[in-house]
């Protein structure tokens, strides 16, 4: 391919937000995309007052349930003004405005500890990890403090992307599975323009992907999974398998990372082109 060409890749199928961390988040027809990711994604956390440390589902057994609160924005968010309120919904389908003044008290009461609901990250921000007892990852049967990117809610970059054809290859490798997107919260689903079945992102690691008529990535890196792609949620049963059959077949890893280069408008449908 010649300095500057573009090729088709794929075409974008779904795109998914989820305004608070480790929260259920919303599938979007359309959204702004900044330097900081999907507009308003990640835009919250809650936070552990006791130790500074923002919640996360990656420690389940410290944090079990948190799959069962949705996050959504009933008004889209604007880029260059301020954030309109969260709605949240919980475990038992009651629904709070983050602009309720006891909405920390109400979500507190139902995890059974204290939180708070922070839209500003510290300046460095860490999470608890709980990593199982499972062949092939970095630790085994432990808790591991892990740092996140600095004034964020990220875990390690602003954009997760994810193919089709990953999907599809995990369910032949573990058939018994239910590999499904939102097992693994990407931002950004593509249908490859190949029929291939295959972790066919991980060719375009160093590259630049463009999507629309605007906006440009940077793909930096391979995704890590944990155990938050193990756990329960909504009809989806815990299965170990998942996180076993991608440190099987794909060295721990499901799906890319990306920095924004470029950004603007992005719509399912738009095509997917590799610089």
């Amino acid at each position: 391919m010649a300095a500057g060409e573009r090729s088709v890749i794929g075409s974008v199928v779904s795109l998914w937000r989820y305004p608070v961390k480790s929260m259920m988040g919303e599938e979007l027809n359309a959204c702004e995309v900044t330097d900081r990711g999907l507009l308003g994604d990640r835009a919250y956390a809650l936070v552990d007052p006791s130790n500074g440390k923002v919640v996360s589902a990656k420690n389940p057994r410290k944090w079990p349930g948190l799959f069962d609160f949705r996050a959504a924005f009933p008004e889209p968010p604007r880029a260059g003004e301020l954030l309109p309120p969260l709605r949240i919904t919980l475990p038992d389908g009651a629904i709070l405005s983050s602009a309720d003044g006891d909405c920390e008290q109400e979500v507190s009461g139902v995890l059974g500890r204290e939180v708070r609901l922070e839209s500003s990250a510290p300046e460095t921000p860490s999470l608890e990890e709980y990593w199982p007892d499972m062949e092939g990852l970095d630790y085994r049967e432990t808790v591991t403090d892990e740092a996140m990117p600095a004034g964020t809610f990220f875990d390690l970059a602003v954009i997760h992307m994810l193919t089709t054809a990953t999907i599809d290859r995990l369910r032949e490798l573990y058939p018994q599975g239910r590999f499904e997107v939102r097992r693994f919260r990407p931002n950004i689903v593509v249908e490859p323009a190949s029929s291939e079945k295959d972790f066919v992102e991980n060719a375009w690691i160093g590259h630049t992907i463009a999507i629309g008529d605007e906006v440009r990535m940077k793909i930096t890196e391979s995704c890590p999974r944990c155990v938050m792609t193990t756990l329960p949620q909504g009809d989806l049963p815990k299965d170990p398998g998942i996180l076993r059959t991608a440190a099987q077949h794909n060295d721990v890893h499901v799906g890319v990372y990306a920095s924004v280069l470029s950004g603007g408008s992005i719509r399912r449908g738009d095509e997917v082109r590799l610089e």
